[in-house]
């Protein structure tokens, strides 16, 4: 791949990117804001109903975040002016068809003939998501934004960023292949996305015929979804959803210049704009607030699994690069960008280093006083997990029973809220199971690639860094990421 300097190919470039409120959207905005000033246009994608909503949510959502504090420092009064030079905000849902919700003709006509850049990021990552709306964002609306990017006159390159979990549960070593329609990861045939989406519909209609409530339709359209991700091997919606998105694409895709970028589990930035940016608590993140707040003792895993992790900064670099890389140039490239390769981390690793963060800075709890933790303890298997559940919480669900039988429903209420909590919790449990005991090792040779050619090309790499093998994950947690989501996530 021959390509010249990153930064030049943004410059004078027009951006569609979709889901522009996300965690990575908006890393990649501010970093092609901060490095080129001289992009022509960002074209932001905003799940709204108008203008003035979709100006609202990118206040408040977007440009109003942290992570925009070197934007604001370097243009001081001059941001607002640059910000809307530079940006245009499209209210439209990519799950509302080919036009994707875009009202405006006049505005659609303008992105066909300006666009050069197609950057998919819309996704609902829930991996229990009502099967309706996964469906209709994560597989269905991958569809609408391809179409969307086929009318554009200039287009030079489609960018889809995937997960790398489409592959399931699958062990060993996982390669960049592509899906090809109606694949399934069990071998059972008959996968269709279009039959999936009129089995949605009946459903919905039966739903409705019987006079759900709004409640019971969504339980049941969550389970739905489930239940349809099994049938062909995928664990969940979350997964099942953006693998058929990716079979779409490699459907409809013709001779488009098409990149999907599979990323692992995404974490805060490593070092851009600053260290340790990150919003929400994600998969690992709430064990580790939980175990520092004192309010989690034992995880379920196997502590000899790889967790694959990427900072979201590397992400995002690898997005620009592959972006200028296959520029006008009809191909079909697949980065699963990650770490279990060349820089595997444990489970242990990570127990051991947050039972090390929080010994020397604990949590300070509501009464002024530091949260003391032990080693978390680790539950080897879900029999034992069940093992463990009955032995804790059984004797005290029929203990309720009892004195609720005894003191006239006094205690219905309580036993109640128990017996829904295990509920919970056991549902929360099956959901991450398939990646507590991870055993696949995510094939990255593609990635490697792009990062040879970017050094031949004399890519400045200390700008476009996004080569997992250089992080030292105990400094990385201890001083960027546990930081951060103290800073930025619990405030």
């Amino acid at each position: 791949m021959e390509f010249g300097s990153v930064v030049e190919f943004l410059q004078d470039k027009t951006i569609l990117v979709t889901g522009a409120t996300g965690f990575i959207a908006k890393i990649f905005v501010e970093k092609i804001l901060r490095i080129q000033p001289k992009v022509k246009k960002i074209y932001l994608l905003l799940r709204a109903s108008d203008v003035e909503s979709a100006s609202l949510r990118f206040r408040t959502e977007v440009i109003g975040r942290d992570l925009f504090r070197l934007l604001k420092e370097r243009l001081g009064a001059n941001l607002n002016a640059f910000i809307s030079e530079k940006t245009v905000l499209v209210p439209g849902d990519i799950s509302d068809g080919d036009d994707l919700g875009v009202g405006d003709s006049k505005l659609k006509e303008e992105m066909w003939n300006e666009l050069d850049i197609v950057v998919n990021l819309a996704a609902t990552t829930s991996f229990d998501e009502r099967y309706d709306v996964a469906l209709g964002i994560n597989t269905l609306g991958v569809k609408h934004v391809l179409c969307f990017a086929k009318k554009c006159v200039k287009l030079m390159c489609f960018l889809h960023v995937s997960t790398a979990y489409v592959a399931g549960e699958r062990s060993g070593l996982i390669l960049e292949t592509p899906y090809q329609m109606g694949e399934s990861l069990n071998g059972v045939t008959g996968l269709d996305v279009y039959e999936e989406k009129r089995l949605v519909k009946e459903k919905l209609n039966q739903l409705q015929a019987e006079g759900a409530t709004l409640e019971e339709t969504k339980v049941a359209m969550e389970n739905m979804g489930i239940d349809r991700a099994k049938v062909y091997g995928w664990p969940n919606t979350y997964a099942f959803t953006k693998a058929m998105g990716e079979m779409v694409v490699g459907h409809l895709k013709e001779d488009m210049s098409v990149v999907i970028l599979r990323p692992t589990i995404v974490t805060s930035t490593y070092k851009e704009p600053f260290p340790g940016w990150t919003e929400g608590l994600r998969t690992i993140d709430s064990i580790a607030i939980g175990y520092g707040k004192g309010r989690l003792s034992s995880f379920i895993g196997d502590v000899k699994s790889v967790i694959d992790l990427v900072p979201a900064d590397m992400v995002v670099n690898a997005m620009i690069v592959a972006m200028a890389a296959h520029a006008n140039r009809p191909s079909y490239a697949i980065y699963q960008v990650g770490s279990s390769l060349r820089n595997p981390l444990n489970y242990a690793n990570l127990r051991d280093i947050g039972f090390i963060y929080f010994t020397n800075k604990p949590w300070i709890g509501k009464d002024g006083k530091p949260v003391k933790v032990g080693k978390l303890k680790v539950i080897g298997s879900m029999t034992n997990f069940r093992r463990y559940m009955a032995v804790r919480y059984i004797p005290l669900l029929k203990a309720l029973r009892l004195a609720n039988s005894a003191f006239c429903h006094q205690f219905e209420g309580r036993y109640n809220d128990l017996n829904r909590k295990i509920k919970f919790v056991m549902r929360l449990v099956e959901l991450y199971r398939p990646y507590s005991f991870f055993q696949g090792v995510f094939d990255d040779m593609n990635v490697q690639n792009l990062l040879v050619a970017a050094k031949q090309n004399c890519v400045k790499t200390d700008m476009f860094y996004f080569d997992t093998k250089c992080i030292d994950w105990e400094d990385y947690f201890m001083n960027t990421h546990i930081p951060g989501l103290i800073k930025y996530v619990c405030k």
